[in-house]
Formats: structure tokens, C-alpha cells, sequence
């Protein structure tokens, strides 16, 4: 079977997915205050290298772990209703995208592998 990468549409799926889940993660009062002061150029180049690698595609990311690239957010008070309303706006993405639900759900739970390392448990 293909990778969720290639099933969703590749490279050029995800960079169109991260600029979409930025807008939305930025807009939301739950979780926009984490990203204040982050250069969100670099960071939207750093999700797409995750999200391209934990997705299938190519593993070129060479950011921080997901435990050190949160540490900071958590001491800030990161905790699971963030990381849920993350997951959440990217179900959304996926879906404003017009990706079907099984593959919003094979994502949601690539990215509920990294609940624990991104809280710092």
C-alpha cells in the first residue's frame, strides 16, 4: 500500500495542508497564544518536513525532537486540550482540502504518536 503521503497527494498536498492549518491554528484562541513571537515561516518549513516524513513521503527534517521543539510550550502550559484542538484544526485542514475521512483519521492517529513526546510525559 502507498504511504498516507502519496494517497493524500504528495508534496504538494501537504505544503497547500500546512499553509491552510496555520491560518486556522493562528486563528484559534485556544492555541494561537503558543505561537506568538515564532517565526512562522520557519516553522511552516519545519511542519512540512515533519509532516511529509511522518506522513511517508521523504525524510528530510532535521528539526528538534517533538519532546525538545515543545518543552518551552509546556512550560507555558501546553497540555492535552492544545494538543487536541491541534489535531482538530488538522482534521479541518484535511477536510476543507477534500481528504477523504479515513485518511483524516490515518493522520489523526500518526499524530496522536506524538501526544506524549510533545507534553513532555
Amino acid at each position: 500500500m502507498s504511504s498516507l503521503f502519496q494517497r493524500i497527494g504528495g508534496r504538494d498536498a501537504v505544503n497547500a495542508a500546512v499553509d491552510v492549518f496555520y491560518k486556522k491554528v493562528l486563528a484559534d484562541n485556544r492555541i494561537n497564544r503558543f505561537f506568538e513571537g515564532i517565526d512562522m515561516e520557519a516553522q511552516r518549513r519545519k511542519q512540512i518536513m515533519f509532516l511529509t516524513y511522518a506522513f511517508g513521503g521523504p525524510n528530510n527534517y532535521d528539526g528538534q525532537s517533538m519532546r525538545d521543539a515543545h518543552a518551552k510550550m509546556v512550560t507555558k502550559g501546553l497540555n492535552d486540550s492544545h494538543f487536541n484542538a491541534v489535531v482538530e484544526n488538522l482534521g479541518a485542514t484535511l477536510k476543507e482540502l477534500g481528504v477523504a475521512d479515513e485518511l483524516i483519521q490515518e493522520a489523526a492517529g500518526i499524530a496522536e504518536t506524538t501526544r506524549n513526546d510533545v507534553l513532555g510525559k
